[in-house]
Order: C-alpha cells, then sequence, then structure tokens
C-alpha cells in the first residue's frame, strides 16, 4: 500500500532521492559487524557517485566514514534501532513519515522488510530464509514476523535483490515474487584478502603457536554444522593438525563444546572467537585448508575470502555455496562425514592437488567485485523507479 506519492524531486536539482534503511549496520565490534552488516556497508561505500542522476539519503544509527561523500546524506536516528522491536517500530512508523519530509522518490528496505504503508515505490534485499528453512531456530514472534512481512515485503516491492541465484529461487518458491522482478546482486570480496607475503604469515604463526591447521570461519550457529566437521576432523590420523575456530558465538552453540569433549580433541581444536577485520586476512593465509560444511547459507562469503587469500576449500554443496566455490574447491555432502574426511585428507596430503586449488580459487574470487555491486544496486533503483 502506498501513501501519497512524492515528486521524486530533490531541492530543485532534478535529482531523484533514494532513502536506504541501513539500521542493521553495527556500531561496535563483533560477530554482528559479519554477514549483513558488511554486505550493507561495501555496498553503500560503493554506489556509484552523483553522476549516476541520484543522491542518496542513508538511514543509520551508527555513523561511519565511508558515509561522509558526495551525492550522499545520512540521517542518524536517536532510535535506539540496536533492539529489534524498537527497529521494527522506527521501519514501520518514523521512516515512512521521514521518507515524506524528505520527498524520497524511492526506499530501499537493505534487510528483509519494507513499510506496510510507504509513501513510494520500494526496493528489498533479501539474503536469505533460513527464518523458513529451519523456523525452529528462531523465537516465534520474531520467526511469525520475519515470514509474514518479508512475503509481503517481496510481493510489493518493485524490485527484489537477492545475494545469489540459490536465494532468488527461494524467494520465488516461498513467496511467489516474480523471477522477473528479482535481481541478484552477489556480494564482493575486499581488497586486503589477497596472498600475504610469506614472511609476514610465519611471524603470525609463530607468535600464535600455529603449525598446520584447519580454518572455519562463521558464527558458531546450528545450520553451520561446525559438529559434522568436528567429527571429520577427528577421523583424520595427524595428531599434530589443529582445527581452528574463527567467529563469535551465536546461539544453540552448546553441542559444538560437547561434540569436542567427546571425541577427545580438546587439546587440537582452538576457538579463536571474533577477530577484527585486519587481522582475518592472516588466518586465512595461515590456513592449509578452509572447510565451511554450512548446511544453508545466502551465500557464503568466508568461502570467496579464502580463495582470494589463495587458501584451497572444501565445502558443502547445498544452497548457494556452490555459486561461491565454482570449480575451484571440493564440495561434499552436508552430513556426509566420511565425504567430508576424505576431501580434508586429500586437499592435506596432496600438495598437487592444493597447489591447483589455490590458483583455481584465485581466479574464482576475481568474478566478486564490490564495485560492481554497487553499480548493479543502482541499476536496481534506476529500474525501479523506470517501472510503473
Amino acid at each position: 500500500m502506498l501513501l501519497k506519492r512524492s515528486t521524486g524531486l530533490s531541492g530543485g536539482t532534478g535529482r531523484q532521492r533514494v532513502g536506504i534503511n541501513a539500521h542493521l549496520l553495527s556500531g561496535e565490534a563483533g560477530y554482528r559487524r559479519a554477514g549483513i552488516h558488511h554486505y550493507i556497508a561495501q555496498v553503500l561505500r560503493y554506489l556509484p557517485r552523483e553522476e549516476d542522476g541520484l543522491e542518496y539519503t542513508i538511514f543509520t544509527r551508527h555513523q561511519a566514514d565511508f558515509l561522509d561523500r558526495p551525492g550522499l546524506a545520512t540521517r542518524r536516528s536517536h532510535w535506539p534501532t540496536e533492539r529489534r522491536l524498537v527497529r521494527i517500530a522506527w521501519e514501520q512508523l518514523a521512516w515512512p513519515w521521514l521518507a515524506v519530509r524528505q520527498r524520497l522518490s524511492l526506499l530501499h528496505s537493505a534487510a528483509f522488510v519494507t513499510p506496510v504503508l510507504s509513501p513510494c515505490p520500494s526496493v528489498v534485499t533479501v539474503y536469505d530464509l533460513s527464518f523458513v528453512y529451519f523456523p525452529d531456530r528462531f523465537p516465534a514472534w520474531q520467526r511469525f514476523y520475519l515470514q509474514r512481512q518479508t512475503a509481503r515485503s517481496c510481493r510489493q516491492a518493485r524490485r527484489v535483490i537477492t545475494i545469489s541465484e540459490s536465494s532468488r529461487q527461494d524467494v520465488h518458491d516461498f513467496f511467489g515474487a516474480p523471477l522477473a522482478k528479482i535481481d541478484v546482486v552477489r556480494p564482493g570480496v575486499d581488497e586486503v584478502f589477497r596472498p600475504l607475503p610469506a614472511a609476514d604469515v610465519e611471524a603470525f604463526c609463530r607468535n600464535r603457536g600455529l603449525g598446520r591447521f584447519i580454518l572455519h570461519v562463521g558464527t558458531l550457529q546450528p545450520r553451520k554444522n561446525i559438529p559434522a566437521l568436528i567429527e571429520a576432523f577427528a577421523r583424520l590420523p595427524d595428531p599434530t593438525l589443529q582445527l581452528v575456530l574463527v567467529g563469535g558465538k551465536g546461539w544453540l552453540f552448546a553441542e559444538i563444546f560437547e561434540r569436542v569433549e567427546a571425541l577427545g580433541v580438546q587439546e587440537r581444536v582452538r576457538f579463536i572467537g571474533y577477530v577484527p577485520d585486519e587481522e582475518l586476512p592472516f588466518w586465512y593465509n595461515a590456513a592449509d585448508l578452509l572447510v565451511f560444511p554450512s548446511v544453508y547459507e545466502g551465500f557464503g562469503m568466508p568461502v570467496v575470502e579464502a580463495m582470494a587469500c589463495g587458501t584451497p576449500v572444501v565445502a558443502a554443496e547445498s544452497s548457494s555455496i556452490p555459486e561461491a566455490v565454482g570449480a575451484a574447491g571440493l564440495l561434499f555432502l552436508p552430513h556426509d562425514v566420511a565425504g567430508l574426511a576424505e576431501r580434508m585428507a586429500a586437499v592435506l596430503n596432496d600438495a598437487a592437488l592444493s597447489r591447483s586449488m589455490r590458483q583455481k580459487g584465485l581466479e574464482q574470487a576475481r568474478q566478486f567485485s564490490w564495485e560492481r555491486a554497487g553499480r548493479e544496486t543502482a541499476a536496481v533503483y534506476h529500474r525501479a523507479l523506470r517501472e510503473v
């Protein structure tokens, strides 16, 4: 449902104004700065400048240096939108009113839900449908809100953005949005993710007491399928090999620690927790192998980041992950522990295979660009503004 349409003009300049709900940008270091926060931040950073004929107003709780640039205005909210219910109230009540006052031409809800009463056309980004595939992992009220309101938003919006072909098909299958109105804007990979000098990586390993290790990067939560990784790791015969888990605690993570104890690998499994952005490339570079066993992902950024660092990847053949891996890594069925152990052993024990995967991974990672993601997002805005 639309309120009275705005004129679409920007203070007499003739430019059209796009308002972007970026309240999921996080102001604190931690696992919440991964995933959606990072995607929103990078797309905003790389939106085309003034020459594309659009002006952007970013609605957010937290200011960031990269938001200070020509053609982009920031409106910081005093509402404590770190709290989920407050954020919902803001996006349904305050944002439509602000859109009228700002004479916006288009609203972009950068995460799942548009205002029910929108004063102008809208675009919505849907990253994944984990709340549909794993409803028991969400509080009942949150699951209800996301399922109902994301479905309504996808039907109501002029354009829908997803971050993979897999998610595009999910939005079509579950919510009935026509494929023709769903655009895929894949994530990019930051320039910091690259092969680092060997001397720097060796110094990093010495400082942290690292030898050969398998790496996992991701929040500790059920759909990451970490217990299967731990079981497969326990089957590998090398007693000096370590498994390093980088990522903060999410929810329902007790089973992970219980599995480590039950398998007797406490001395070989290291939980690093959240690491700063600038440190993560060292972990990728230092690892012999990244394993990404998740049963469901909207995309799977650690896969691409690892490949950009020249690290071989073994990943689950599920949801969008094969799109990220391409032909550069080895895939396994998510719950095939024996198959996972076999593939890990192959990469660790075959130097020629490892070298080949490193080279293919570097080539695969070059396909993903934040600059292109910014341009493609702006193209979606133009497309939505042209449609009637």
